[in-house]
């Protein structure tokens, strides 16, 4: 069958100087792109055509690369396995018969296949690390704030952030270069606090010396995963160890409740942020008939598909009136518990390591029926969101002949100590 990477196939080209000249760029769905169809996986936009480039895609060009296409995801970034989008599934192109991860599984699978270079996906609770590690690839989560989100779709503003997939470290860093850096039109970027390293690139940092190099090692982020993930995962940190660096156990006991905020503020987020998709503002008409609840109801329930509307009608009942604080606000308090414990770990080490995912890679159609299961997987990669830092997956090998990715995780705008760590693998 198709690997189904694209929605879009269309060349855009870049300057014809820069530091990412004669670089092939896939970009995620759900980031526009002037004059080229940006569908977010849906039905609801499948002929939506932006009329400006979102800032990412404005230095990509700037840098001088060459962007060859909208890659596949699941709908409006919800899912964990690229099979939520109503374009059809994407075929993982390093597990044949496996989903490639989600929800930016298209970018991911563009890169494994070798049909970019580097590819731009977007992570709001994982979507950039579950399927580098899927797809055995590299992808980094940027500290929220380091890149503009100008121009993304938005799914949950306050958790989400625009990142580069790469066969190499170095060549995910030298994306992250170019991508990197505060934005007029979004006022959520940040300058990166001045240090020692302010002026190097993150490229150059990754040098793969990790001598002397602290890493604390989650025990809640072990527990439960899969016998064959955790060897895995263990034989990368001793990799790790023979090039000078060394581990101790730590404990996020936050972890134990992450997954559950996370889904309330993120699907609270969606409920709020896919409102303008009512067929008037965006979206297919729902065929206007003298009543528009009825006619916004035709549109939203003809243009998003299952998922979508589980999690709009989930972030509704949460922000509620009644139940507001009874689940977004202790859902927001236990947020700052889990970024508190967060800060507290990573002042004991440099870096934190766990497997990115807890399982290999689902079959395809495995885990489509049971959205709990989907939800969660994410149980690695939703805490740094919630946290707001940084992560790296990268690949750590494999088991059962399925790609396993470990992730590293920093502090804030630590991603150059991430980069030096990861390249020391990849």
């Amino acid at each position: 069958m198709s690997a189904n990477i694209f929605i879009t196939e269309e060349t855009i080209d870049g300057v014809e100087d820069g530091p990412l000249a004669d670089t092939t760029v896939a970009v995620k769905d759900n980031i526009s792109t002037e004059g080229i169809l940006t569908t977010c996986g849906s039905a609801m936009l499948d002929d939506y055509v932006p009329p400006y480039d979102a800032t990412v895609v404005s230095r990509l060009k700037d840098a001088g690369a060459t962007i060859v296409g909208k890659t596949n995801m699941d709908e409006f970034g919800m899912g964990t396995t690229t099979e939520t989008s109503a374009f059809g599934a994407t075929e993982n192109p390093a597990a044949p018969g496996h989903v490639p991860g989600g929800s930016s599984g298209g970018s991911a699978a563009a890169v494994a296949a070798g049909e970019a270079d580097v590819a731009l996906g977007s992570d709001t609770g994982g979507s950039i690390r579950c399927p580098a590690a899927f797809c055995g690839v590299v992808g980094i989560k940027p500290t929220y704030g380091l890149v503009s989100r100008y121009g993304l779709v938005a799914y949950g503003n306050s958790l989400e952030q625009i990142g580069p997939f790469a066969t190499s470290v170095e060549d995910a860093a030298a994306t992250l270069d170019v991508i990197a850096g505060p934005d007029d039109r979004d006022a959520t970027t940040r300058e990166p606090p001045a240090d020692g390293e302010s002026d190097s690139s993150y490229a150059d940092a990754a040098t793969g010396d990790v001598d002397g190099l602290s890493i604390g090692v989650p025990t809640e982020l072990l527990e439960g995963a899969d016998e064959g993930v955790v060897d895995t995962f263990w034989d990368a940190i001793d990799d790790l160890e023979s090039q000078g660096a060394s581990y101790h156990e730590v404990s996020l006991p936050s972890v134990e409740h992450a997954v559950e905020a996370y889904y309330v503020i993120a699907m609270s987020e969606a409920s709020s942020n896919l409102a303008r998709f009512d067929g008037v503002r965006y979206g297919e008409s729902g065929g206007y008939d003298g009543n528009w609840n009825e006619t916004f109801a035709t549109a939203r329930k003809e243009g998003f598909g299952d998922e979508v509307k589980r999690r709009i009608l989930l972030g509704t009942y949460a922000l509620s009136a009644g139940y507001h604080d009874k689940y977004y606000k202790k859902a927001q308090d236990a947020r700052a518990w889990v970024k508190q414990d967060f800060d507290g770990v990573l002042e004991e080490a440099d870096v934190l390591a766990s497997p990115t995912m807890p399982v290999p890679p689902f079959e395809r159609g495995e885990s489509l029926d049971d959205p709990l299961q989907m939800y969660l997987a994410d149980a690695n990669t939703v805490p740094v969101n919630l946290a707001d830092l940084p992560a790296i997956s990268v690949p750590a090998g494999e088991t059962d002949g399925l790609p396993v990715g470990l992730q590293l995780v920093g502090p804030a705008f630590g991603e150059r100590e991430l980069i030096r760590a990861g390249s020391a693998l990849s």
